[in-house]
């Protein structure tokens, strides 16, 4: 509770302010001149909760062969050291820093900003979504700790970051698989159509083995899925068979049933078309979905 207070308190700017102010992708001539300070690089330090703890070494020597070249075109993020007054601590930008020491490079432009503790976190957290190299379990949980800690939501962050919604919301589904399987998409034994298709699996760990083991592609990971639920469900009467529906909306149904804390199930017709159907255990339940409903934004 404290750290949310904490976090809405240093966030007066908003999440899109801080995207403007990193602007990592726009033209190197974004930010006007007299917004630039040239500082000796040994006043510069790196800020020690960055989230991002290995560097390649090979870009960072390619990085610095271009900056003895061109220089620096593109400023670093800075504030004011909170307990040394002679010294900066970046923001965003330790890429390029690192680089421009090994490039023996005297002094670096930078842009100053007043920003307190929370928000130079949350900025961390957004360049590291940015990097190219980020794995797709690296990126769920960069949004997972910008929506925890920072009580951002999948719209506000798909707005800012510009993302579709859909896709941090398949990106953090993958969160609910086991360490182990996680730990293979990292490495890149598995894709992340393979962890999707995982997702609604009764033993994820044993059927990821499998997967790699016998290098399935993602349509017979699908399938392998699809079958493990026709066993389960053979021999008991009353069930619904709903294993001839697809991962995402198997996935969509847990979801939302794990929101609304009663059973949701979703039936798609060929034409796009469909019913949700929600199954409330009493009265009480009816009425809270009846005010989850009602408290719905218009328009």
């Amino acid at each position: 509770m404290s750290d949310n207070k904490l976090a809405k308190r240093g966030l007066g700017r908003g999440l899109s302010a801080l995207m403007a102010d990193l602007d990592l992708d726009g033209p190197v001539d974004a930010k006007p001149v007299k917004d630039r300070t040239l500082v000796p690089i040994e006043q510069i330090i790196a800020n020690p909760d960055q989230p991002r703890r290995s560097f390649d070494q090979t870009a960072l020597q390619e990085l610095a062969e271009s900056l003895r070249q061109r220089g620096v075109l593109q400023p670093l993020i800075v504030r004011r050291h909170p307990k040394d007054e002679g010294l900066y601590q970046i923001v965003a930008g330790e890429r390029r820093w690192r680089a421009a020491q090994m490039a023996q490079l005297h002094e670096l432009p930078v842009i100053i900003r007043d920003l307190s503790d929370t928000e130079v976190l949350e900025v961390a957290i957004i360049e590291n979504i940015q990097r190219a190299d980020l794995n797709a379990i690296e990126e769920a949980s960069s949004f997972r700790q910008l929506m925890d800690r920072f009580g951002h939501t999948q719209e506000k962050l798909a707005e800012a970051l510009n993302k579709s919604r859909s896709h941090i919301a398949n990106l953090l589904r993958l969160l609910n698989l086991p360490e182990q399987v996680q730990d293979h998409l990292k490495e890149g034994k598995l894709t992340q159509g393979h962890a999707r298709a995982l997702i609604t699996a009764d033993n994820p760990t044993a059927l990821a083995r499998r997967v790699i083991e016998q290098g399935l592609s993602v349509r017979e990971t699908e399938d392998m899925v699809r079958s493990q639920g026709r066993s389960a469900l053979d021999g008991k009467p009353g069930k619904r068979r709903q294993t001839d529906k697809d991962a995402d909306t198997r996935t969509l149904e847990a979801d939302l049933s794990a929101q609304l804390k009663m059973a949701v199930t979703i039936d798609h017709a060929s034409g796009g078309s469909g019913i949700v159907n929600i199954a409330y255990a009493n009265l009480d339940d009816l009425e809270r979905l009846c005010q989850i409903l009602g408290a719905a934004p218009k328009g």
